[in-house]
């Protein structure tokens, strides 16, 4: 199994556990659905108290995004002029970290990143933005948008963010 995680702030991102795809050679795009959790589920093996009958706790349930939530990821916001703030100076981040680790990946990286951003730029207003579980403002920001069909979601992780863990 591969675990991807976040080169700049180590938060694990996704696995290969869910379906991915490579687009461009610049991002990876990561099917992810909608599950219901249900909170309250606590068996400590006790027998119910014989005056009330069953003690149970009050059951909710939740409908949550698989990956979102075996991820922890947090849901964040931007407008346009921050996001664009914020995407030149992780590109800067990510283009040193490449120099360091993956010399060879820099040229691609410089080549294919501008038009995945224009991309991204062009559809802003469909995305939504995560961060990993350390919330640090110098990570990844993982972007959710919807299929065609609007209903099945679908995560967008810049390829050259990630480092590949097999556990």
């Amino acid at each position: 199994m591969l675990l991807y995680r976040d080169i700049l702030a180590g938060d694990e991102l996704f696995s290969d556990a869910y379906p991915i795809k490579l687009v461009d050679d610049v991002a990876y795009e990561v099917d992810c659905q909608m599950i219901t959790v249900k909170e309250g589920e606590v068996d400590i093996g006790a027998n119910p108290s014989a005056e009330g009958g069953d003690e149970g706790v009050e059951e909710t349930a939740q409908t949550v995004n698989n990956v979102v939530h075996s991820f922890r990821l947090t849901e964040t916001s931007f407008d346009k002029k921050s996001y664009m703030a914020y995407i030149k100076g992780y590109m800067k981040a990510v283009k040193a970290k490449l120099q360091e680790q993956n010399p060879s990946r820099v040229a691609e990286f410089e080549a294919k990143a501008p038009a995945f951003v224009k991309k991204i730029l062009g559809n802003f207003k469909d995305y939504e933005f995560y961060v990993g579980e350390s919330m640090d403002p110098e990570g990844m920001v993982a972007l959710l948008n919807y299929r065609e069909d609007g209903v099945t979601p679908y995560f967008t992780f810049l390829r050259d963010g990630l480092k590949e863990e097999k556990l």
